[in-house]
C-alpha cells in the first residue's frame, strides 16, 4: 500500500532552512560561460558582463574596508536587478552569480525568502543571513504589499551589513509594457534601497509561456491506486485531505514533505475552494517542480485547479506558473509510465 504525504510531518531546523537556500538542481552546473547570448539581442551579452562585474564588486564589498583602527568593517552591499520577461536566462545568470561568489551565500525565490523570515522571525533571519556574501532572489514579486515591505526591510538591514543582493523580475507575459515598467515598480517598492541597485534589462523572445499544451486526461481512481502501489517511493493522497494537511504545515516545510518521493498520486482533484488553498498548492507545485517529482491525478485535470476568478486576480502569474509546472510534471509521469 502506498504511503501518504498526509502522514508526513517534517521538522525543519533553522540551520537547515538557511542551508537549503541554494539554486534548484537544474542550475547546479550553470556558469557565465555556459550562458550563450543571442546575437540578435545585445542586451544579453551586456547582462553577462554586468553580472561578472557585480561578482567582482560584491566580493570586494564583503571583504570590507579598514576602519579608524585598521579593523576591517564590511562596506555596504551592492545590488543588481535583472529586468526582463520569461525565458531569457535571468535565472541562469542569477545562479551563475551565486556559484561565482564565496561562501556563505544564499539563493531563493521571493516566496521562499518570505517563508524563511516567517519561520525564523525577522531578527533571527537577519542575524543568520548577515554574514553571507550575497542573497540571490529569483522572481521578485510585487503583488503582495505586505511581503514586499517585509523583504524590502530585510534587504535594507542586510545591505547595511555588507550583504550584496541580486534580484530578477517576475512579470506577467502579455501584460501592457511587460518588463518595461518592472524595474520602475521594483525601485519604487524598495525606495530606501533604490540607490544601491543597478537595473539591467535582458531582452529576448518569451520561450517559456507560450500556449500550454493540453493537460493529460486524469486517470481513474483504480488506475491511480494500482500505479501508486506498484511504484516504489510513490505517495497516494486524497486531494481534500492533502489540502487540509498543507494548512497544518508552514510552507517552509513543503520541501521536506516531498523529499525522497518518486511519484505523487492525488485522487479526487477539483478546483481549489478558496485563495488560501490555491496559494498553498502553488508552493507545493514549486517544491515538486524543483525536486523533479512527477504528478498524476484522478478527478479534474490539473489545469482546472485554479478557477477563472483566481486567474483574473492579483495572483494570476503565480497560478499560471503553478499550472505550467504541474502540467510538465504530469507529462513527465505519463512518459515514465
Amino acid at each position: 500500500m502506498a504511503a501518504r504525504l498526509c502522514d508526513r510531518n517534517p521538522a525543519t531546523s533553522p540551520d537547515a532552512l538557511i542551508d537549503e537556500m541554494v539554486p534548484p538542481s537544474t542550475f547546479d552546473d550553470v556558469s557565465f560561460d555556459s550562458y550563450i547570448p543571442d546575437p540578435k539581442e545585445p542586451s544579453q551579452a551586456q547582462a553577462v558582463a554586468k553580472a561578472r562585474d557585480f561578482v567582482a564588486r560584491a566580493s570586494k564589498a564583503r571583504s570590507g574596508k579598514k576602519g579608524l583602527f585598521s579593523r576591517k568593517a564590511p562596506s555596504q552591499g551592492i545590488g543588481l536587478y535583472l529586468d526582463g520577461g520569461f525565458g531569457v536566462g535571468k535565472t541562469h545568470l542569477l545562479a551563475s552569480i551565486y556559484h561565482s561568489m564565496p561562501e556563505p551565500k544564499s539563493f531563493a525565490t521571493f516566496v521562499e525568502v518570505t517563508h524563511v523570515v516567517g519561520a525564523l522571525g525577522f531578527v533571527n533571519a537577519v542575524e543568520r543571513l548577515s554574514k553571507h556574501t550575497v542573497l540571490c532572489i529569483d522572481e521578485f514579486e510585487l503583488d503582495d504589499p505586505g511581503d514586499t515591505m517585509l523583504v524590502s526591510r530585510l534587504l535594507t538591514e542586510l545591505t547595511a551589513k555588507g550583504v550584496s543582493v541580486v534580484a530578477t523580475s517576475n512579470t506577467l507575459p502579455g501584460q501592457l509594457g511587460e518588463g518595461r515598467f518592472a524595474a520602475q515598480d521594483f525601485l519604487r517598492e524598495i525606495r530606501k534601497l533604490s540607490a544601491v541597485f543597478e537595473t539591467i534589462r535582458v531582452d529576448g523572445p518569451d520561450y517559456r509561456h507560450r500556449d500550454l499544451p493540453p493537460a493529460p486526461d486524469p486517470r481513474t481512481e483504480s488506475e491511480l491506486v494500482d500505479i501508486a502501489d506498484s511504484t516504489e517511493g510513490a505517495t497516494l493522497d486524497d486531494f481534500d485531505a492533502l489540502c487540509d494537511h498543507l494548512s497544518t504545515l508552514h510552507p517552509s516545510k513543503y520541501k521536506d514533505l516531498v523529499d525522497g518521493v518518486s511519484l505523487v498520486c492525488i485522487t479526487g482533484v477539483h478546483p481549489a475552494k478558496d485563495q488560501s488553498v490555491a496559494l498553498r498548492l502553488v508552493v507545493l507545485a514549486d517544491r515538486l517542480y524543483d525536486a523533479h517529482v512527477p504528478v498524476t491525478v484522478s478527478g479534474a485535470k490539473l489545469d482546472e485547479i485554479f478557477t477563472d476568478e483566481m486567474l483574473a486576480g492579483g495572483y494570476r502569474k503565480k497560478y499560471l506558473r503553478a499550472t505550467s509546472r504541474l502540467l510538465a510534471l504530469s507529462r513527465f509521469a505519463e512518459s515514465a509510465a
